[in-house]
């Protein structure tokens, strides 16, 4: 049976819509199982620095709909350190906090794990990125509120591109990953994805220019994962120019517009069956994990592995965005 009395929470890295409904859950569940919580603001930064608040289940009332993390995020490179982890431990043992839950991704995960080895401290993780590329779940919260934003973004771009006769390149986020550009060019009805998982070549760049201008279409809209593999969209536009310089070529960068807004449905129960089996996890004595989900079925992925691998792209996906783009 667990032992754990307290546990801290945070949030870390760059925001995600339902973070504030997995914060929501995590401190509800562990309240409903006679645990003590305490909310640490502003990342590991927060909790190196002492900003600890004990959280009642009030604190969490009405956060379910809100976007971002009203715990405030900070990077935090003195976590990567020795000294800032044991700071950090320090802040830990003067509040008796039993275990951490940490809200976020990549980079969080990689801290999460070097504490919870260094310090036999129990830590779990809800996986909180847009680019959904951790491994080991199919699906990270916030994905589904961004996939929906730049739809909607893309729809409104769709009616200048077709009543101006162009071709857009739009970026989105993702970084090294192209699940947000692929999904979403599918779901806008785009000719075209440009990943870093899929190398673009000058024959490429030639279909995908003459995808979007022929006789049965008056406009091209190309979703660009940001990357330095791509270039992006402008290094792509540029390209784009040399080869066409008939054509009127153009491009948008989304940017940060991505992160914000309300969580949708889908991140909302995401986050909450996340934070709820993240209190069960550190119930059954689990640790140095992921809470993920996988056909719909939640399961607990040890941090090395969601860290380790590049998350592959569905080829099949790919295959069907370009015969669908005909």
């Amino acid at each position: 049976m667990s032992q754990i009395k307290s546990i801290g929470v945070l949030t870390s890295g760059g925001d995600a819509p339902g973070m504030n409904a997995g914060l929501r859950a995590v401190t509800r569940t562990a309240i409903c199982n006679g645990m003590k919580v305490f909310a640490i603001y502003r990342g590991y930064k927060g909790l190196i620095s002492d900003e600890v608040v004990e959280f009642k289940t009030q604190d969490v009332s009405n956060i379910i709909q809100r976007g971002g993390t009203i715990l405030k995020t900070a990077r935090c490179p003195e976590f990567a350190t020795p000294e800032g982890r044991k700071q950090a431990y320090d802040t830990i043992v003067k509040h008796q906090i039993d275990a951490l839950v940490v809200l976020g991704g990549d980079g969080t995960f990689t801290g999460a794990k070097a504490f919870a080895e260094e310090y036999n401290m129990p830590v779990v993780g809800l996986p909180c990125t847009i680019d959904n590329d951790l491994c080991g779940t199919d699906f990270t919260i916030g994905y589904d509120t961004a996939l929906n934003t730049v739809i909607e973004c893309v729809d409104r771009i769709r009616d200048t591109a077709s009543s101006h006769e162009r071709l857009f390149f739009v970026e989105v986020m993702g970084r090294d990953a192209g699940f947000l550009a692929l999904n979403a060019a599918i779901a806008a009805g785009a000719e075209a994805a440009v990943i870093p998982e899929e190398e673009i070549k000058k024959e490429v760049l030639e279909e995908v220019v003459g995808n979007g201008f022929r006789k049965t279409k008056n406009s091209s809209i190309v979703l660009v994962a940001e990357s330095d593999v791509t270039g992006g969209a402008k290094g792509i536009a540029e390209a784009a120019r040399k080869l066409h310089p008939e054509y009127d070529v153009r491009e948008v960068i989304l940017g940060h517009i991505q992160r914000g807004g309300t969580p949708s449905a889908q991140d909302r129960i995401l986050a909450s069956r996340m934070g709820v089996a993240a209190i069960e996890a550190l119930l059954e004595g689990q640790r140095n994990i992921m809470v993920g989900i996988m056909n719909d079925e939640i399961v607990y992925v040890p941090f090395s592995r969601a860290i380790k691998d590049d998350k592959p792209i569905n080829k099949r996906l790919f295959n069907a965005l370009r015969t669908l783009s005909i």
